[in-house]
């Protein structure tokens, strides 16, 4: 695993947004571990946040590409301080686009805060966590109501890996459903393997999650 997901997993840890427990998934799944963004609350956080997605993001699907579109609530924050990051790093500037849950009919009108997209733009998705696509559902129409744009590809923090609607995990329906690639910093199958060597699972929580994908598990 390249040394920036290392990374990526403690600074998870440090911020007390990765954890391991016993936990009920909005799915109704219950789940030995659970990530939650919404805990990156600091400046300081959310600066190296945005550093991670923009390393990942070049590395995958490098510099052409023209918006990063966080859809709301939590792609907000991310989409901002991921575009803030992208300049310092790599020196290009891109922009950034979010929805509004509602449309709002008066100012700075309209479904979309930020950035407008235009045709010919080439868009990167960018999002917390997909668990069972559903918001992807309500994401890449708004996109593709803006006009003639190609979407790229959507980058999360985490690939839970376990089954979405049906045998494959939700990145590999949104790819087979939508024609884009998907792609995500960490998955908790390397998460896993890292800290099992560290020591921080142990032999009772490694079988708890063991458990869990097995009956959970993605099968592709």
């Amino acid at each position: 695993m390249e040394a920036y997901k290392q990374e990526f997993v403690d600074f998870m840890l440090d911020s007390q947004v990765l954890r391991f427990g016993d936990f009920t998934l909005k799915s109704g799944r219950k789940s030995p571990f659970f990530m939650n963004a919404g805990l990156y609350i600091t400046g300081t956080q959310l600066m190296k946040l945005g550093e991670f997605y923009a390393r990942a993001i070049h590395t995958t699907y490098g510099d052409d590409f023209d918006v990063l579109f966080g859809p709301a609530y939590k792609g907000i924050p991310i989409s901002v301080a991921t575009t803030i990051a992208y300049s310092r790093l790599y020196g290009k500037e891109i922009r950034y686009c979010s929805n509004r849950k509602e449309a709002k009919d008066h100012g700075d009108a309209g479904i979309l805060l930020g950035s407008p997209i235009k045709d010919g733009d080439r868009v990167v998705v960018i999002e917390d966590v997909t668990t069972s696509g559903k918001s992807m559902e309500e994401t890449i129409p708004i996109v593709k109501a803006q006009g003639d744009v190609k979407i790229i590809g959507l980058m999360v923090s985490l690939d839970r890996c376990e089954r979405g609607k049906g045998e494959k995990s939700a990145l590999a329906e949104i790819k087979d459903l939508y024609g884009f690639e998907t792609n995500a910093i960490v998955s908790m199958n390397e998460i896993i393997g890292y800290l099992v060597k560290k020591g921080v699972i142990d032999a009772e929580l490694k079988a708890r999650i063991d458990a869990y994908y097995e009956q959970y598990g993605a099968r592709a």
